[in-house]
């Protein structure tokens, strides 16, 4: 029988004072992939040929919205039982906790408006809600191609601002990182422990 990795050994599910739990972090990187896919998706998806690549293209699209949805709920869930860390202190003192406190609400923001915008986009074309290949749910109306196409500028409008902001999010962390030389990001990578640095 093998040795189980001392990563996994090491390995804290729950926030402590001064990092991050594994279940966070996974939530964090995972909404990352799920909304990184989801835009590619729905902005090239004229690239794909249509028929059944087009189709399967907005299949997936739909699914990593959802699973967006559906991480940002189990993440607010989990912050009300497990509460993050305080925010690394840094030279540039409370103003930029403030600052970073306001942007990760707009994340918040952003991350439910994009779905529901894309829900609304399915239902006013008509056209049930695939629920991962599982089930679906019907249009409760009737398709409006006026109506589809206002939500349809809404919803990219809305996913190229969370893609901005969240670019903006990444930008700050890499600065945490090289010029305020503080551990903001290194609580968010796999396996970090303040006493020890990145594994």
């Amino acid at each position: 029988m093998r040795a189980v990795p001392n990563y996994f050994l090491g390995m804290r599910l729950r926030n402590s004072p001064d990092g991050y739990g594994a279940i966070p972090k996974a939530i964090h990187w995972l909404t990352a992939a799920f909304v990184l896919v989801a835009w590619a998706l729905g902005t090239f998806d004229d690239a794909l040929p249509k028929g059944a690549a087009r189709a399967g293209g907005l299949f997936v699209h739909i699914s990593a919205g959802l699973a967006v949805l559906g991480l940002l709920l189990v993440r607010l869930l989990w912050r009300l039982a497990d509460p993050p860390p305080q925010p690394e202190p840094t030279v540039l003192g409370a103003w930029l906790d403030r600052v970073g406190r306001v942007a990760h609400y707009a994340l918040y923001a952003l991350v439910i408006a994009v779905p529901i915008a894309g829900i609304l986009l399915q239902f006013t074309r008509g056209e049930a809600l695939p629920l991962f290949g599982i089930s679906e749910i019907r249009s409760p109306w009737p398709a409006d191609r006026a109506l589809a196409r206002t939500i349809k500028e809404v919803h990219e409008v809305l996913a190229n601002s969370l893609v901005i902001l969240a670019g903006v999010h990444a930008a700050a962390a890499l600065g945490h990182h090289w010029i305020l030389r503080d551990r903001t990001l290194m609580r968010m990578l796999p396996h970090f422990d303040r006493s020890k640095g990145p594994a």
